[in-house]
């Protein structure tokens, strides 16, 4: 699942109350949320808390369970502002699904930054042995998985790539090194590009055929952002329901009945 939410302006709060969604229960897979502006704050029962601010990003694993709550920071519901943030829900293959849970706050000082490789009209890649001057054509913030030789810092439970894309100038056309078998999706944040050759305003997405390495993109707009996720099959059966991703009809069942007895997300 990807849901967005997009800038939107919020006033201080006269009565400091914190908007967000109160204590929820998850299994069997991970939450990703990246903070784009505004701030939010998570709590969960296993102790966890934080506040991320733009550019960071939290990943947490539910795993066998666990029950959390995500807010606006009280700064931010001090202050007010513009709050615009993505959620993805990544699926953990059957073996992973009952392990224990974790939170990874992933700051935004702590994820890599590279240049993306320019391309020429007859599709040949350019050369820049400036990096600085590279960077200012478009690069990638590299959440999870890898990009030209970079890591991002986030830890996966099956190989998944998660980069956050700027193209800050019109007409410049980038190739980009895609997994080939894994499931793509190019979501337009910001601007307007033509991925593959096919036009793409704001807040479309294209999921990409699995053949294929290759990726092309160019910005038709300045200051294009796009968010490129990829991750490789588990092919397993998806049993979902509200919270809980599993992988039958039974192990919901026993998520729901867990959770109302009080166990799903407390150790035991």
């Amino acid at each position: 699942m990807f849901d967005y939410a997009s800038p939107k302006q919020f006033p201080p709060s006269k009565t400091g109350k914190h908007l967000g969604v109160g204590q929820h229960p998850h299994r069997g897979f991970e939450t990703v949320t990246i903070a784009f502006q505004g701030e939010v704050e998570h709590k969960d029962s296993n102790g966890n808390s934080g506040v991320i601010g733009p550019g960071d990003c939290q990943w947490m694993t539910a795993g066998r369970g666990i029950v959390h709550e995500e807010y606006h920071s009280e700064e931010f519901t001090k202050k007010g502002g513009t709050f615009e943030f993505c959620q993805l829900w990544v699926n953990l293959p059957k073996v992973h699904k009952m392990k224990k849970s974790r939170y990874q706050a992933i700051l935004n000082e702590n994820i890599p930054k590279v240049a993306l490789r320019t391309m020429d009209g007859a599709g040949n890649e350019g050369v820049c042995l400036d990096e600085q001057i590279a960077l200012e054509d478009g690069y990638a913030r590299i959440i999870a998985g890898e990009f030209q030789g970079k890591k991002g810092p986030a830890q996966t439970f099956s190989p998944v790539n998660l980069w956050d894309v700027v193209l800050l100038n019109k007409d410049k056309m980038f190739e980009l090194d895609v997994p080939d078998g894994h499931n793509s999706l190019v979501f337009v944040r910001r601007g307007a590009v033509e991925v593959q050759g096919k036009a793409l305003g704001l807040a479309d997405v294209a999921i990409m055929n699995r053949d294929g390495g290759k990726l092309t993109v160019k910005a038709t707009e300045k200051n294009t952002s796009l968010l490129i996720m990829s991750g490789e099959p588990i092919d397993e059966p998806i049993a979902a329901r509200g919270p809980f991703v599993m992988n039958t009809q039974k192990q919901l069942n026993d998520a729901m009945q867990d959770f109302r007895r009080g166990l799903n997300g407390f150790e035991r």
